[in-house]
């Protein structure tokens, strides 16, 4: 079983990146699954989310308008489209997939729940 995240680099203030995270040894279909990222000397936070269920999704406001996950459960991997990228959005970013907790770890309204981690990658934004 593995989460494997890819996509991460350097990129310019204004730029965009997306990242893919593939799912091997478990179907992702039945799962939430989402993105954190910690950056140095920072607490881990939830980033964004898309439920199994009805494909409704959660955006930490400091994200919101600018990054879109999606899901394409027929390739088993999540996205996360992040646009208009700044220097805070520097950070190690992780994907993970929840089976009975939804997206509530993400949202922080659980700390715990998350079945799979994936490794992370890493996003760098500076000129």
């Amino acid at each position: 079983v593995q989460l494997q995240a890819s996509g991460g680099g350097l990129v310019q203030p204004g730029g965009s990146l997306r990242l893919s995270c593939a799912a091997s040894g478990f179907t992702l279909d039945d799962y939430a699954i989402g993105w954190f990222r910690q950056a140095p000397g920072k607490e881990r936070e939830g980033v964004s989310c898309i439920s199994s269920s009805d494909g409704s999704t959660y955006y930490a406001d400091s994200v919101k308008g600018r990054f879109t996950i999606s899901r394409d459960n027929a390739k088993n991997t999540l996205y996360l489209q992040m646009n208009s990228l700044k220097p805070e959005d520097t950070a190690v970013y992780y994907c993970a997939a929840a089976l009975w907790s939804g997206c509530t770890v993400v949202a922080g309204i659980r700390r715990s729940g998350v079945d799979y981690w994936g490794k992370g990658t890493l996003v760098t934004v500076s000129s």
